[in-house]
């Protein structure tokens, strides 16, 4: 068996959904367990209508709807059938009449909690699944739908739910298998249950973590995360076009990119799949000929220090200090507690004896946390910051790496710099207006000469 995951752009019309499924019919022999994300920008058009709803705009919301139905239900009825377009009805109407009641409720309370907001943005994931499972009967494969909430369950921290795995993997070891004996077995991405049945969603991005719980679930020998690019690349496309395709990468390699920004792999990914021992890879649905990257647990011998260079913006940098903390012990303590006490995670560090400087991507609760800190220490913050993240194995054993990015990096003044702690990344933070240039610089100085075994070049790549 293998776990294909498709994102929402493979499957965000009836053409692209054609032409997954003629990627699953390829693979019919392995026995393809398919999960796939909402279609196109389905969640953020729900999201939108529940904040319509709470915000009392009947106008917008009631025809939002409308808009969404029929949205779906053109592109499905391209791929169905004739004779599955009766039950394709009743099921848009169904779940279209709850999701009605549901953003009518909301309008009435005026609030949307974690729940609400769970519950409103499954139905992304519950249309596209079934849809596609129809779509694939109609060319020539045989399918079954399963809802993901029926096997995937989690705890009840909504909107970020943690999966209880051993409930869920003894769930799916049960109930999938013997259905991919005959058939293709379907699934939404995202969303998932309690105990109690109560939807939840593994948050932004969670389809990936769907399809690597189910592959660690059945113990599959591969799971395919299908996206719109061609693989791992050596530089985010968005701020670096014609960056090298990256084919092989070990676990640890692309779990730092993922963390630090690389939009193409979501970054609990790995977890499950790398416990299990099971291949990751990263495949074009638009290029299916393509090989892609291919994530392994051992390390990947390679010519070049960095596999890859990764970005995050929207940072912020605190700066911490304190004088009266000198010689004593449990400023560090003090700070952390404060970031733990708002669920705020902590990017990057850089300590002396009265300072420390750190990074945040969450704003959520920043005017709070900085409250609590300047109750001990002096504190300022800049905006507009980013990561740029150098990620390598290779990284801990060659001499003069960060010599290379000061002086790949001379004119942009860099604001910290993390080396260290996980061994394998070298990481930067510089601000947004810097973020194109230095990412053009580091990448030609890093990536210049690529190592054949690890890097397909990009006749187009920055030079």
């Amino acid at each position: 068996m293998i776990v294909m995951k498709f994102g929402g752009s493979s499957v965000e019309s009836a053409a692209a959904i054609e032409r997954v499924a003629g990627i699953v019919k390829a693979r019919e022999e392995r026995r393809p367990v398919v999960v796939v994300s909402a279609m196109g920008k389905t969640t953020n058009k729900l999201l939108a209508i529940a904040a319509a709803a709470i915000a009392g705009k009947r106008d917008e919301y009631i025809p939002q709807l409308h808009d969404l139905r029929d949205f779906h239900s053109r592109e499905a009825r391209q791929v169905v059938t004739l004779g599955e377009r009766v039950d394709l009805d009743s099921f848009l109407d169904e779940n279209f009449q709850e999701l009605t009641e549901l953003v009518k409720g909301l309008a009435v309370l005026g609030e949307l909690t974690p729940r609400s907001v769970d519950a409103i943005s499954s139905y992304g994931e519950r249309l596209s699944s079934y849809i596609c499972a129809l779509a694939f009967r109609h060319f020539g494969l045989k399918a079954a739908h399963v809802d993901s909430r029926d096997v995937i369950v989690t705890d009840a921290r909504h909107t970020q739910a943690a999966p209880n795995f051993p409930e869920t993997y003894k769930r799916l070891a049960a109930a999938i298998p013997p259905l991919s004996k005959e058939s293709v077995v379907v699934m939404g991405g995202f969303i998932a249950s309690t105990e109690t049945g109560v939807t939840t969603t593994l948050g932004r991005g969670g389809s990936d973590y769907t399809a690597s719980i189910v592959g660690a679930g059945i113990d599959a020998e591969e799971i395919q995360i299908w996206t719109d690019v061609d693989g791992m690349l050596t530089a985010d496309p968005t701020i670096l076009p014609g960056g090298h395709r990256v084919k092989t990468i070990s676990f640890a390699e692309a779990a730092e990119l993922a963390y630090f920004g690389a939009k193409v792999l979501h970054p609990a990914t790995v977890v499950p799949a790398m416990e299990k021992n099971i291949p990751v890879l990263i495949l074009n649905s638009r290029r299916p000929e393509v090989s892609g990257t291919r994530i392994v647990a051992e390390s990947v011998p390679c010519g070049n220090p960095v596999k890859s260079i990764a970005c995050k913006r929207k940072i912020a940098l605190v700066n911490i200090h304190s004088t009266r903390m000198l010689m004593a012990h449990g400023f560090l303590r003090r700070i952390f507690e404060v970031f733990d006490r708002f669920e705020t995670p902590v990017d990057m560090v850089a300590t002396s004896e009265v300072s420390v400087s750190l990074t945040i991507d969450n704003m959520r609760n920043a005017e709070a946390i900085l409250e609590e800190l300047r109750k001990f220490s002096e504190v300022t913050t800049e905006l507009d910051q980013a990561i740029v993240c150098l990620v390598g194995e290779n990284i801990r054993f060659t001499p003069g790496v960060a010599r290379r990015v000061f002086n790949a990096l001379e004119g942009i003044n860099v604001r910290m710099i993390s080396q260290g702690a996980s061994l394998l990344n070298l990481s930067v933070i510089v601000s947004e207006s810097d973020l194109a240039r230095g990412v053009a610089a580091l990448h030609e100085e890093f990536f210049a000469q690529t190592d054949p075994a690890v890097f397909e070049r990009n006749g187009v790549a920055h030079a």
